[in-house]
C-alpha cells in the first residue's frame, strides 16, 4: 500500500490525538511522548509499505490503516501497556471531533437503501479471499425488519496484529465499535462473539433506535 493518500491523511488527522493520549491515558511525560510519536511515525510508514493495495470498493482500508497507526505507537512504547489501558487509549485517540461528525453523518444514512446496498456489495466482494488484511462478511437482515447483523468470518486486523505480535490488543480495538455506533445516534450495537476472543465469528448487530 502506498503511504501517500489515505495513510498520509490519517496520520495528519490523528497524530496529535495519539500523541496527547500517550500522556493523558498512558502517563508518559510530554517529552517522551514526542519521541514515541517520532518513532511511531516511522514504524507506521513501514507497516503501511508492507500492506498490499486494497481493491476498489473495499470499504475496510480505513480500518487497517487505523490499526497500523495504533500498532506503530504500541511498538514504539518504552513499556508494555495493559489491554485495558490500550482500550481507553485507542478510544480517546480515535474519537476526535472529526470522527464524531463522520459517525453522525453516517448515522443519518443508517438503514437507508444506500446503506443496505453497500452492505450487500461488501458481503459479495469477499475481499479477504484475495487480500489477507481485509475482511469477509455476511449481511444478515433481522427477520422483524429492525436492523441487521454484519457477521465477519475473517478479520484483517487480527491478521496484521498477529504478525506484529500484538494480537492480545485486538479486543481493545473491537470495543470502538460500540462508541462509533453510539456516536452515530441511529442504532443500538450488540455483539456476542469476536474472532479475537476465540469466537466462531465477529457479529456486529445494528438495531434501529426508537424515535
Amino acid at each position: 500500500m502506498k503511504y501517500s493518500g489515505m495513510p498520509w491523511g490519517m496520520w495528519l488527522l490523528f497524530r496529535r490525538s495519539f500523541q496527547r493520549n500517550l500522556t493523558d491515558v498512558l502517563g508518559i511525560d510530554k517529552a517522551e511522548a514526542a519521541e514515541v510519536t517520532k518513532k511511531a511515525g516511522a514504524k507506521y510508514k513501514e507497516i503501511i509499505g508492507k500492506l498490499p493495495a486494497f481493491e476498489k470498493g473495499d470499504r475496510f482500508q480505513m480500518n487497517i490503516v487505523s490499526c497500523a497507526m495504533l500498532a506503530g505507537f504500541l511498538l514504539s512504547l518504552p513499556r508494555k501497556p495493559a489491554v485495558s489501558q490500550v482500550e481507553k487509549y485507542y478510544h480517546d485517540a480515535m474519537m476526535i471531533p472529526a470522527v464524531r461528525l463522520f459517525c453522525r453523518m453516517s448515522g443519518k444514512r443508517k438503514f437507508s437503501e444506500q446503506d443496505i446496498r453497500g452492505m450487500q456489495a461488501t458481503a459479495a466482494l469477499r475481499a479477504a479471499d484475495r487480500n489477507p488484511y481485509s475482511w469477509n462478511m455476511e449481511y444478515l437482515p433481522y427477520a422483524d425488519g429492525s436492523g441487521y447483523e454484519a457477521r465477519f468470518s475473517y478479520c484483517g486486523i487480527c491478521a496484521l496484529m498477529r504478525e506484529l505480535h500484538l494480537f492480545e490488543y485486538v479486543p481493545a480495538m473491537c470495543r470502538l465499535d460500540y462508541a462509533m455506533s453510539a456516536a452515530g445516534g441511529a442504532s443500538e450495537f450488540a455483539r456476542e462473539y469476536t474472532l479475537a476472543s476465540g469466537g466462531p465469528y465477529c457479529d456486529c448487530g445494528y438495531k434501529r433506535k426508537e424515535k
